[in-house]
């Protein structure tokens, strides 16, 4: 919990209607957030859980201690952005705070496209190839010259 509680930035209020609570301002996608307030600090008694569209459900006041503390935890999202959480407090007011998802999210299956299995033909011309020439030009006519055989 020390940890956790090292994250938390507890605000004092500016007026009578705001309320001093907790919130964990940077998660990583997915990681945990904490919230706390203290009645007695200038905080209030939860009637309500924490909402924001940055959890993945709703932040439930479960854990109590000293000066009117309450406490809870929830997971974050996965999609990196600003957010803004909010509870009502037993008196009616309403106490609003911030928080960050840093990172990347996580990849899917689907974002990274397949190399195509087949290799891309080469592009058409308007050229068709000419046929190959013959080796001989002029074919020749009768027997073949061999010589008269005084040669040899």
């Amino acid at each position: 919990m020390a940890a956790s509680a090292a994250t938390l930035a507890l605000a004092a209020p500016a007026s009578a209607a705001e309320v001093s609570w907790g919130l964990t301002q940077q998660v990583e996608p997915g990681g945990r957030v904490d919230a706390e307030t203290h009645a007695a600090l200038g905080g209030c008694s939860p009637k309500t859980a924490v909402t924001s569209k940055g959890f993945a459900a709703p932040l439930v006041f479960t854990e109590g201690g000293n000066w009117g503390r309450a406490g809870g935890h929830t997971t974050a999202i996965t999609t990196p952005g600003k957010y803004t959480a909010q509870f009502t407090c037993s008196d009616g007011r309403v106490a609003t705070g911030s928080f960050t998802i840093l990172g990347t999210p996580p990849p899917s299956s689907s974002a990274h496209p397949k190399p195509p299995t087949t290799k891309p033909k080469p592009p058409a011309t308007s050229k068709t190839p000419k046929p190959a020439k013959p080796q001989v030009a002029v074919k020749p006519a009768g027997a073949p010259q061999t010589g008269d055989g005084s040669a040899s």
